[in-house]
């Protein structure tokens, strides 16, 4: 069965750095949108950013564009989202879910989420 498991969360220091990983089983990334998306407590989900596999494109969300970085690794089937210069309101819930068609499609596919924590 289709799964994604995230990891890499954790706590970090303002101005630092994440990697989150965002691995595939039960499916290969090549026709698949793969999204990043964060909740906060009391705040909406937020796509962060997502890759489109087929074309190769990027979206980011205008509150993490030139900090974030999403990328993947066609050899481990895992999509990472590269997160610098964090600030605290970057803390949430990270979830990466799998889109069928493109970067609009609907995200059908969805990890457990992994914690980041922005805090001096």
């Amino acid at each position: 069965q289709v799964q994604l498991v995230e990891a890499g969360g954790g706590l970090v220091q303002p101005g630092g750095s994440l990697r989150l990983s965002c691995a595939a089983s039960g499916f290969t990334l090549d026709y698949y949108a793969i999204g990043w998306f964060r909740q906060a407590p009391g705040k909406e989900r937020e796509r962060v950013s997502c890759l489109s596999t087929r074309d190769g494109n990027t979206y980011y969300a205008d509150s993490v564009k030139d900090r974030f970085t999403i990328f993947r690794d066609n050899a481990k089937n895992t999509v990472y989202l590269q997160m610098s210069r964090l600030k605290p309101e970057d803390t949430a819930l990270y979830s990466c879910a799998a889109s069928g068609s493109d970067c609009r499609g609907k995200f059908g596919s969805w990890g457990q989420g992994t914690q980041v924590t922005v805090s001096s």
